[in-house]
């Protein structure tokens, strides 16, 4: 959710006479651009402005990911990509290392690499750390990502990553990530588009994950070696536009137990775009996708008011997926219960400088948070297959934020 500026187009269209479709596209264009170079918010294009992958799943629910689908895209133009690789111990400890790609309009380009670990005992804070990254690059086939200190490998089979990174001495991270389950995007192309010309997008929204994933490897930090041993999770987005025109709210799950996988991620957008409801998500085991598509629903089911702002922070949650397996079974799961005190609060907006953040707040209209849970409980996943009901309980990581 970084906030950039682009720069837009010099072109100018005057129009004669009633428009057309052609000159109607060419209007709606140049609003477009003149949102992204103000930062302001875009007009109403309406529902009909973007493309949802959804409509990919009425024939293609999914794709199972090959390697060509694990490459970097690195877009010359504004974007954000990023890899992320949610971590799950056995320890009870939970992680997150992730790299940023940004883009400003193709003439400013920065990546990070972050790093979180939370701790089970509910007392420790939160380890947190963010920092730039110098002279990045990717292998020729961009399927591999390096920069000074840092290095996210795919192995030569593309079934496993290793992540290193020596960026920030006092949080090392040394591990690898083999998924157990075939990744898999939405739909043909995984991608949902924006703008008022199908032919012609100007934005776009794409998730690749890895739903079930091993992990091997530490975090060493100045209190000690964190072992990650356990379960993992990763998800590959390309948010090919400014991410505050593409979603005003976003909604995410990540469930781990024995034998399930259960993941999604849901984005509202703007009421640019009809504040359409795009999700995406599956349902995962060892070797096999047990179904995956757009069918899905994520429902904060008790909310309570956050004194420091103005958002309805969720109390209490229902994730619901719908989908078929290969054969055609119908498969139906539900995951809900209580979140419980929030592992943390993150005001995206922080650490902008203060004349930056009064105008991206001001004139936007945009002030992001994220708020994170891990229940202490342990949330049970019911999932039916064909008539056949199984009931396994596990982990969930959840995220809720609101930008606008």
């Amino acid at each position: 959710m970084t906030q950039d500026f682009d720069r837009g187009s010099s072109e100018v269209f005057i129009l004669f006479k009633t428009p057309d479709s052609f000159e109607l596209s060419k209007m709606n264009w140049i609003k477009q651009q003149v949102a992204n170079v103000a930062g302001t918010q875009e007009p109403i294009y309406g529902p009909a402005a973007i493309q949802s992958v959804a409509k990919q799943t009425e024939v293609t629910p999914y794709t199972e990911l090959g390697i060509e689908h694990l490459k970097w895209v690195a877009m010359e133009s504004t974007c954000v990509e990023t890899q992320t690789f949610y971590l799950l111990a056995n320890s009870g400890h939970l992680g997150m290392v992730q790299v940023i790609y940004s883009n400003v309009a193709g003439i400013h380009t920065t990546c990070q690499f972050n790093t979180k670990i939370f701790y089970p005992d509910g007392k420790t804070p939160v380890l947190w750390s963010s920092d730039a990254l110098e002279n990045h690059g990717f292998d020729e086939q961009k399927l591999s990502f390096y920069a000074d200190g840092c290095a996210v490998t795919l192995n030569e089979d593309g079934t496993s990553y290793t992540v290193k990174s020596a960026t920030n001495e006092a949080i090392i991270v040394n591990m690898n990530i083999s998924r157990t389950a075939p990744g898999f995007h939405v739909g043909k192309d995984g991608k949902s588009y924006f703008g008022t010309d199908p032919e012609h997008p100007w934005g776009s929204m794409r998730h690749g994950f890895w739903p079930r994933c091993t992990v091997e490897g530490s975090i060493i930090t100045k209190a000690g070696e964190v072992d990650f041993k356990g379960r993992g999770f990763l998800s590959h987005a390309l948010q090919g536009m400014k991410p505050h025109h593409a979603a005003a709210k976003w909604n995410f799950a990540n469930f781990q137990s024995p034998t399930y996988s259960a993941i999604m991620m849901e984005f509202t957008t703007p009421p640019a775009y009809g504040s359409t409801v795009v999700n995406v998500g599956g349902i995962a085991r060892d070797g096999e996708i047990i179904c995956a598509g757009s069918d899905n629903v994520a429902q904060h089911t008790e909310l309570k008011d956050d004194p420091d702002n103005d958002w309805p922070e969720p109390s209490a949650v229902k994730f619901l997926w719908s989908g078929k397996t290969k054969d055609d079974k119908a498969v139906k799961a539900e995951l809900s219960g209580t979140l419980g005190k929030r592992l943390d609060r993150i005001d995206v907006m922080a650490k902008v400088p203060g004349f930056i953040k009064t105008i991206v707040g001001g004139v936007v209209g945009t002030k992001p948070y994220i708020y994170q849970y891990s229940p202490p409980q342990r949330l049970a996943l019911r999932i039916n297959i064909d008539g056949n009901e199984q009931i396994e309980e596990g982990v969930l990581f959840s995220e809720a934020t609101f930008i606008s």
